[in-house]
C-alpha cells in the first residue's frame, strides 16, 4: 500500500526502523504551514479508513508537528476517529484526566516498565493504544516498542520445540495486589481501584467476568489473581498471518508479585526466559518524545514499554477497541 494522502506528508524520526519493508513508526507531519489542531481534525475526518489502514500496515504511526498542547485537544483527536473506548484494567496506577484521557503508568520514572501488549491477560483488550506527549522528558523516558511477530520468529529459530509445547499448553499467570493503590510501584494499583469496588463479592464477580480467579490473602487485605490458560502466540486478521508473541512471559516470570508457568504447572526454564528477554530488547524500536507528539500503536502487533526518565515527563493515554 503506497502513501497517497495529500493531508499528510511523511517525515522521519531518529530511531525509526524498516521491518520487513514497513517503516516503524510511520511519521506523519503537516503538508504545509497549517499546523493547528483544527486542521489535523479536518484531515482525520477525511481520512479515517486510510489512517486505520496505516496503523495496521506500519504498526506504529507518529503524528508530529500539529501543536497538540493538552488533554482536551488530545481527546478531540481520539474522538475524531469514532473508535469505541475500552476501560483500562491492570496493575498500573493511573489517573483520569479528561473524558477518554488518562495518565500513563504513574510508577516511579526511575523504573523501566517492561514490554507488554496492553491488557494482554484479560479477555478483552484494546486494538489501539494512543499516547500523547504533553511534557517531553529532558533525558530518557522513551516509549520503546517491539514488532511482536519478530520475537516469535526468533524464538522459533532457537527454541522451536519449547515454543510449540508452550503454545499448546498455554500459560498460567499469578499476580498479587494490595487493597489500596501504591504509587511508589509501577505495578502498585490496588484491587479496589482495578475492579472499581471495595466489596469482595463484587470484586470476585468482576474478576470472573475478566477471566480471573482470585485468592484472598490473610492479614494485609490483598488478593492473588490467577489467570490461565492464556495464549503464548496469537494470529490476528489482516496482519499477514503473523504469529504475535502475545504474552507477558518475561515481564511476570519469577518476579516478587507475579509468576508465569505452563498452564499445567510446569516451570519454564530461566535460560529460555533470559534469551527471550535479550531478543525482545534486540528487536526494540524507540524515538525521542517531542512535546505535542501523538503516537498510535497497534496493540495486536506491538509490545511497548517505558525507559527510565529524568523528570518532568507527562505522557497521557487513551485505549480504543
Amino acid at each position: 500500500m503506497e502513501f497517497t494522502c495529500k493531508d499528510f506528508k511523511v517525515g522521519k524520526c531518529e530511531g525509526e526502523k524498516l521491518v520487513h519493508g514497513e517503516t516503524m513508526p510511520l511519521v506523519l507531519q503537516p503538508p504545509g504551514p497549517w499546523t493547528d489542531v483544527e486542521s489535523l481534525l479536518v484531515s482525520i475526518e477525511r481520512n479515517k479508513e486510510w489512517f486505520e489502514d496505516m496503523i495496521v500496515k506500519n504498526s506504529a504511526v507518529l503524528i508530529r508537528g500539529f501543536d497538540v498542547s493538552n488533554a482536551v485537544e488530545f481527546n478531540d483527536i481520539v474522538e475524531a476517529f469514532g473508535w469505541e473506548d475500552i476501560r483500562y484494567v491492570g496493575p498500573a496506577p493511573r489517573t483520569h484526566i479528561h473524558k477518554r484521557v488518562w495518565t500513563a503508568n504513574e510508577g516511579p520514572l526511575s523504573e523501566f516498565i517492561y514490554y507488554h501488549h496492553e491488557m494482554v491477560l484479560i479477555k478483552e483488550f484494546p486494538k489501539k493504544v494512543i499516547l500523547f506527549c504533553e511534557v517531553a522528558p529532558p533525558e530518557g523516558g522513551e516509549t520503546p516498542f517491539v514488532p511482536s511477530f519478530r520475537v516469535t520468529e526468533r524464538m522459533m529459530e532457537e527454541f522451536p520445540e519449547f515454543v510449540e509445547e508452550l503454545d499448546k499448553k498455554g500459560l498460567r499467570y499469578t499476580f498479587t495486589a494490595l487493597s489500596k493503590d501504591d504509587t511508589s510501584s509501577m505495578r502498585g494499583r490496588g484491587w479496589e481501584d482495578a475492579f472499581g469496588t471495595s466489596d469482595r463479592a463484587e470484586a470476585e464477580k468482576r474478576a470472573k467476568a475478566l477471566g480471573m480467579d482470585v485468592e484472598w490473602l490473610p492479614n494485609n487485605g490483598g488478593v492473588k489473581t490467577i489467570l490461565g490458560p492464556r495464549n503464548l502466540t496469537r494470529v490476528f486478521e489482516g496482519r499477514k498471518g503473523r504469529r504475535m508473541w502475545f504474552n507477558t512471559l518475561v515481564g511476570m516470570h519469577g518476579k516478587e508479585l507475579s509468576s508465569a508457568t505452563m498452564a499445567d504447572g510446569t516451570e519454564i526454564p530461566a535460560n529460555i526466559v533470559r534469551r527471550c528477554e535479550e531478543i525482545i530488547e534486540d528487536e526494540s524500536i524507540q524515538f525521542k518524545w517531542q512535546k505535542g507528539d501523538v503516537l498510535f500503536l497497534d496493540n495486536y502487533a506491538l509490545l511497548h514499554g517505558r525507559r527510565p526518565s529524568l523528570p518532568p515527563r507527562k505522557v497521557l493515554v487513551a485505549t480504543c477497541k
